[in-house]
């Protein structure tokens, strides 16, 4: 078992393609395989489901990412501390969905350290980005939207990702509107009377699926 290996690893689970993943590791696509196949026979376990849609991790593949997401992770922080670049600055990065308020939350934050002393990073980002930012620890917090339509999606993907999730607040929706607005007067506004207006949403790419929008219309029905 290699460090290398354990890279690669990491980069299928979180892609969920062989090909995808021999690309972003700049590898071929046939070696990667092999590599794979190679560790799972040292390790006597079956990391991977494969099939036409991807690859999925098995029970014992769940598992192993931890173990493999945390030593990769201490890895990265041994390399950097002890590289011979003298003083380190200490990091915290947050990713978050597209939310105002989270950005400004950070830049409070922020204004309380010594940026001499921290490097901060905020991204903002897709739903599945942030929570394999997290899990890949290059952030320490991720920031994300749960009701009861994606609870159960949202909370699954976060277990097989060695990750908890942490209630920040709960609130309700609100519509803001310009004070000449024709529903600017009213006391509630309802989904029907939204309807002839255009929607935006924040694309989610080839992960988009209801259970990972951030969008409380997503799963509206009219």
């Amino acid at each position: 078992m290699t460090l290398q290996q354990l890279k690669y690893i990491l980069a299928i689970s979180s892609t969920g393609s062989m090909n995808k993943a021999a690309e972003q590791l700049y590898v071929s696509q046939p070696s990667l395989t092999s590599s794979v196949q190679e560790l799972e026979k040292e390790i006597g376990i079956k990391i991977f489901n494969r099939s036409g849609r991807g690859v999925t991790l098995t029970n014992d593949g769940v598992e192993f990412v931890q173990y493999a997401r945390q030593v990769v992770g201490q890895f990265d922080v041994l390399s950097e501390k002890y590289s011979g670049r003298g003083n380190v600055k200490k990091k915290f990065g947050v990713s978050t969905q597209h939310y105002s308020f989270a950005v400004k939350a950070f830049v409070e934050m922020v204004k309380e350290f010594d940026t001499a002393e921290y490097e901060f990073a905020v991204r903002e980002t897709k739903t599945a980005e942030v929570i394999s930012d997290v899990a890949n620890l290059r952030s320490e917090i991720g920031i994300i939207y749960l009701n009861d339509f994606n609870r159960k999606s949202i909370t699954k993907l976060l277990h097989s990702n060695g990750l908890e999730f942490h209630t920040l607040t709960k609130c309700s929706p609100f519509v803001y509107l310009w004070k000449g607005h024709p529903l600017a007067k009213e006391k509630k506004i309802t989904f029907e009377q939204l309807a002839d207006y255009p929607c935006l949403s924040f694309e989610q790419g080839d992960n988009s699926t209801f259970y990972i929008a951030e969008e409380l219309l997503s799963t509206a029905v009219y």
